[in-house]
This record gives C-alpha cells, sequence and structure tokens, in this order.
C-alpha cells in the first residue's frame, strides 16, 4: 500500500505478527516488543533477568491507577531491573498505539489515552514507529547493518559464523553504502564469496 506509512505501517516493524507474538494477550508488552528490536534489529545481547522478577498484571484494566508507561517507570526504579529495561523499553513504548493484537489504537484496554513518546538511550526523542526509524537510522544504523548481514550470511551458508567470515562482512556493508542499499547487493556479495562458492565436502 503507497500510503503504509500515514497508518504507521509497511515494513517489518509494525507486522501484527511480530506486535502480536511479543504481547501477552489482554494488554501490550513494551518490554517484549523493545527487547526483540534491540536482540533481533540491532544484534545486542542482553542477559536473561533474573528469576525474582516480579510480574507486572496480565490485564491492561487491571493496573490500577497507573498506565503501563507508569508502571515500567516505577519498575525501572530498582537499580537492579534499571539497567538492562533502560537498553529496551523505549523501543517497546513507540508501539503502544498498537494494541495486544497489533490493532491501531488511541486508547488502552482501561480507557486511557495511549502515548507513543520514548526516550532513546542515545539521549533522542522519538514518537511512534516513525520517531524510531528516524532513531536508529541516526544513531544506530550501522548496528541495524552488521546484524543483518550477519544474520543473511548465516542464513546463505547454512552454518554460525566464525572470525574468518568478518572481512566478508565488512565488504558486504561497503558494497551496501556503494550501491545506495539495495538489497540485492548483499545476496550477490554472499552467492559469490568463496564461503559460498567452496562448501566443506558433506556439507548439504
Amino acid at each position: 500500500m503507497d500510503d503504509a506509512d500515514k497508518y504507521d505501517r509497511g515494513g517489518l516493524i509494525p507486522m501484527a505478527v511480530f506486535l502480536t507474538k511479543n504481547a501477552p494477550g489482554l494488554r501490550t508488552s513494551p518490554v517484549k516488543r523493545g527487547y526483540w528490536i534491540v536482540r533481533r534489529i540491532l544484534g545486542e545481547k542482553i542477559p536473561s533477568p533474573p528469576a525474582d522478577v516480579p510480574t507486572i498484571p496480565a490485564d491492561e484494566t487491571k493496573l490500577g491507577d497507573l498506565t503501563l508507561r507508569e508502571t515500567l517507570e516505577r519498575h525501572r526504579a530498582d537499580k537492579n531491573c534499571a539497567a538492562c529495561h533502560a537498553r529496551f523499553d523505549a523501543f517497546g513504548l513507540v508501539f503502544e498505539n498498537f494494541g495486544p493484537v497489533g490493532e491501531r489504537r488511541n486508547e488502552d484496554l482501561a480507557g486511557r489515552p495511549i502515548d507513543v513518546k520514548a526516550n532513546f538511550p542515545s539521549g533522542d526523542v522519538g514518537s511512534g514507529v516513525a520517531g524510531l526509524r528516524d532513531h536508529i537510522k541516526a544513531h544506530r544504523q550501522n548496528d541495524y547493518l552488521d546484524n543483518l548481514c550477519r544474520k543473511l550470511l548465516a542464513y546463505g551458508l547454512g552454518r554460525t559464523l566464525i572470525p574468518s567470515d568478518d572481512l566478508l562482512i565488512e565488504q558486504m556493508q561497503q558494497r551496501l553504502a556503494a550501491n545506495d542499499y539495495r538489497f540485492d547487493t548483499m545476496i550477490d556479495a554472499i552467492v559469490t564469496s568463496p564461503q559460498f562458492l567452496n562448501r566443506r565436502a558433506g556439507s548439504f
């Protein structure tokens, strides 16, 4: 759809499958959605949460007087939680105008107005999906491209990457920059690489 951006659609991150998978059912989950973005899209390595993390009600209508955003702010007040949550909560809060199954909305299930502003770890402020895209382009583009190249190369080679693949990753990124970031540039770099053309005997 040509005007998908008018509805915060278009591309991978606003797809309902991602939004629904990372929500518990009767509320959204900025934590899960944000964690998915920084881990799967930006390639960050974040440790698993401790076993004794306090839970948040799984129903938006049972959050009491607080919004989900305010509930997360209170959670981050615990210094044991703040370090990790500061890395990804903002990336999930920008999706609050998408409900538990990815539907567009202006209010949460308790009738409270939606706020999609986010203070990203870099210090800049963004709003909604457009704000997230702007932030990634301005501050995290290299992380995004590195992660994309690594995932696509691992898929193309059918194996885990090893240190000797780093040169090819660098070449893929250079070719992307020189060719207006066309996706087929990465494909061509992979299928013409020595790693792809010279597989070990018995490797299928």
